[in-house]
């Protein structure tokens, strides 16, 4: 059996004192010293900060994108705006549910989220379904900073991530490294996602950490906090 993936941030979770878990093939912060509670209830009031990178990101290009895409998306392109993500299903032949996933439509491309232990799955399915189309995953991890703080701290590092709304996305410049940016989550706060190259992720990790209103989260409080909201 092999050894499990590392995320690009496995060693400021090392030096943050994060216990570990397996989970989808990668070894995961499931808590930091604080504890679940406090990291629960710390999101809730400040911001959280997640290493969310198990997830697989896919880049997608071609002609006739938005057509082909909507052979395995219950998605309709049409009047559909460049900077706009939507939550979305893969579907199979039989029209049953492969994934659930995030789909978001940039210039010239489209940006897709899938979840970690489907990665490999989705990704034959949609080269099976949507031939002709370009498919790969980015080299970047995915950080989440979730919480009512969580504006207040990302735009100190980029002012534009204030003006998104819900489930808009933009490209920004993050600690030297151009990020896509989404204003979306899963911890019933607001908050953002951020794709930022893997090489920079740690640095962007450790600035938006040099925030007293930011602390590291686990997998355990994420869970608690989806169960919750």
């Amino acid at each position: 059996m092999s050894a499990p993936a590392r995320t690009p941030l496995h060693a400021l979770h090392r030096a943050l004192g994060a216990r570990f878990t397996p989970f989808a093939g990668y070894e995961m912060p499931l808590q930091y010293a604080q504890g679940l509670k406090a990291e629960h209830l710390w999101t809730r009031e400040h911001a959280g900060l997640f290493d969310v990178s198990h997830m697989g990101q896919l880049r997608v290009g071609g002609t006739s994108l938005e057509a082909a895409l909507e052979t395995a998306l219950p998605l309709d392109f049409a009047d559909w705006p460049a900077g706009q993500q939507r939550y979305s299903l893969l579907l199979n032949d039989a029209g049953g549910i492969e994934d659930d996933l995030m789909v978001t439509r940039l210039e010239g491309e489209v940006a897709i989220v899938v979840n970690a232990a489907c990665r490999e799955n989705d990704l034959a399915q949609l080269r099976a379904r949507c031939a002709g189309l370009d498919f790969a995953w980015r080299d970047a991890a995915l950080i989440a900073l979730q919480g009512p703080a969580a504006e207040r701290v990302l735009a100190s590092l980029a002012p534009a991530a204030a003006a998104l709304t819900f489930m808009q996305a933009g490209w920004m410049e993050m600690a030297g490294a151009r990020c896509l940016v989404t204003r979306s989550g899963y911890t019933g706060e607001d908050g953002y996602e951020i794709s930022v190259p893997a090489a920079a992720a740690e640095g962007l990790a450790r600035a938006l950490l040099e925030d007293a209103a930011v602390k590291p989260v686990g997998l355990a409080a994420r869970d608690t906090l989806r169960l919750e909201a």
